[in-house]
């Protein structure tokens, strides 16, 4: 065989080989990624959006979400995302901070409690305070912006006499509060502001009508059940104690336990009104240095 058509039939058997090898690798090997790849960009082509279209998408959902979280705030209750137990305690730290010295508040974690759409923990808060001052612990609880509710609470009354002898009318009490939080934000919007958490104070309950403790008297006021009346002045009164300090007062001073509430110079008598812890009584002195109780 001439070597010329050796060498071409050769190559034709190469080149016959390699469109054979080219087209099983074309239409059967590559035949499922390519029929992958038209797919994928034919479902891109689909949800292709241009720029503007999306800013303008943007735009909308944004508002939408500004009208929620403005109806959010304006919710008087809100359940917080993923709540911090600490948080609590710094809540309570911040209302008692303004409370009288002698009032005070102990705060104890109980258990956590998950429910379908909430959780909440409990906690337990005892302590003595100040009848205002309890109330205003009450109704910052009760009012605050993220949801707090007091499940259960009880009272008594608390005497406390300082070394001075001083007596302080308390409130003993013990009640337990639920904090709520919610794992996802439903219930809450971005920004909180919190609810007015001072109320207006309230009369003591829990103050005795009648007492047996009776303030001493630290302002070394005049003492008018072992006073005498020296001499009358236009608008004033001298009088003198048991110890012989001198007074000089006028109507509406106050005495100890009480006020001087009348001075007559037609009979020559001053009269006074005083608070015996809880029991009024009316005493009347005179120049002659007589008392006498007036009715």
């Amino acid at each position: 065989m001439d070597r010329k058509l050796k060498n071409t039939i050769i190559l034709i058997v190469i080149l016959l080989g390699i469109v054979i090898v080219g087209s099983v690798y074309t239409f059967w090997i590559q035949s499922g990624s390519i029929e992958d790849r038209k797919k994928t960009v034919n479902d891109l082509s689909l949800n292709a959006f241009d720029t503007e279209e999306l800013s303008l998408q943007l735009e909308g959902l944004q508002l939408r979400e500004q009208e929620m979280d403005s109806i959010l705030s304006l919710r008087k209750f809100n359940i917080p995302v993923n709540l911090k137990q600490s948080r609590f305690f710094d809540f309570v730290n911040t209302i008692n901070y303004s409370f009288l010295p002698y009032s005070y508040v102990n705060i104890e974690y109980i258990d956590q409690q998950d429910l379908q759409h909430y959780s909440f923990y409990t906690y337990r808060l005892t302590g003595v305070a100040d009848f205002n001052d309890i109330y205003k612990l009450i109704y910052a609880i009760e009012q605050s912006k993220e949801l707090k509710k007091i499940t259960g609470i009880s009272f008594s009354n608390f005497v406390k006499v300082d070394d001075d002898g001083e007596p302080y009318f308390l409130v003993d009490f013990n009640m337990t509060v639920s904090v709520y939080f919610s794992y996802n934000n439903f219930f809450a919007p971005k920004k909180l502001v919190e609810n007015k958490l001072i109320p207006n104070p309230l009369y003591n309950i829990f103050y005795p009508l009648i007492r047996n403790e009776i303030p001493p008297n630290k302002d070394n006021l005049l003492d008018v059940q072992a006073a005498s009346l020296l001499a009358l002045i236009p608008d004033g009164a001298f009088l003198s104690d048991d110890k012989g300090n001198t007074f000089l007062l006028w109507e509406g001073d106050k005495v100890y336990l009480g006020y001087l509430t009348e001075i007559n110079y037609q009979t020559s008598t001053v009269r006074f009104v005083l608070n015996k812890g809880g029991i009024i009584e009316k005493l009347t002195l005179s120049l002659e240095n007589e008392n006498k109780s007036s009715k």
